[in-house]
């Protein structure tokens, strides 16, 4: 697949259980935002390298992009996460909603193409992306550079995948490992691009 030459760069923060779900099949993430208390796990590690934590990650990300349900997620919670920081949100049956019209914090499209269409107009730079099935339409297209994937110490058995039928493989460097607060193991890695001729993968740290 040829990579569509872009001045952004795709970035994934987000966490998972160990066998490998973001969310309940019903979409819910108590385990993750209220797990138990528990003082046998092992003590924090930074380990080379260490991963962001969400406020150094987010810090420099200028957009944000993500599903419906993850919107729709977003929008139980006591406070918007994000600022004033510009937030598109991939979904043909929102775009039909006036309440999701009407909320001036997000711009809704209906695919990423148009997604990525804003992106480039706005000279988008860190581009935070979310929700498993963007995440995966965005790595499908080589359009993720790396990924902070934390894992929390619980296997839920089902739910809702991270990555969702990918057509081919995806090789990726791992850049460091650390043990976090409540026995969470945050890894970060770059993503191997195909040589292709859309230019050289975009810094992260651009």
């Amino acid at each position: 697949m040829t990579r569509t030459p872009r001045t952004w760069s795709g970035q994934v923060f987000i966490a998972t259980s160990v066998d490998g779900y973001i969310a309940r099949p019903d979409g819910d993430i108590d385990w993750l935002t209220d797990p138990p208390a528990q003082s046998e796990h092992a003590a924090e590690h930074p380990g080379p390298d260490p991963a962001p934590d969400y406020d150094g990650f987010i810090a420099d990300v200028t957009h944000l992009v993500m599903g419906r349900g993850t919107y729709e997620k977003v929008l139980t919670f006591e406070e918007w996460p994000y600022g004033d920081r510009r937030v598109i949100v991939i979904s043909t049956s929102l775009a039909a909603k006036s309440d999701a019209a009407a909320d001036e914090r997000v711009t809704v499209v209906p695919s990423v193409d148009a997604a990525c269409a804003l992106l480039a107009d706005e000279g988008a730079g860190r581009v935070y992306v979310d929700g498993g099935r963007v995440i995966s339409a965005f790595l499908e297209r080589d359009l993720i550079d790396e990924l902070v994937i934390t894992r929390a110490p619980i296997v839920l058995g089902e739910g809702l995948p991270l990555f969702h039928g990918l057509p081919r493989s995806t090789r990726l460097v791992h850049l460091g490992t650390s043990t976090i607060e409540a026995g969470m193991v945050s890894s970060r890695y770059r993503v191997e691009h195909a040589a292709t001729p859309g230019g050289e993968p975009v810094d992260p740290e651009r």
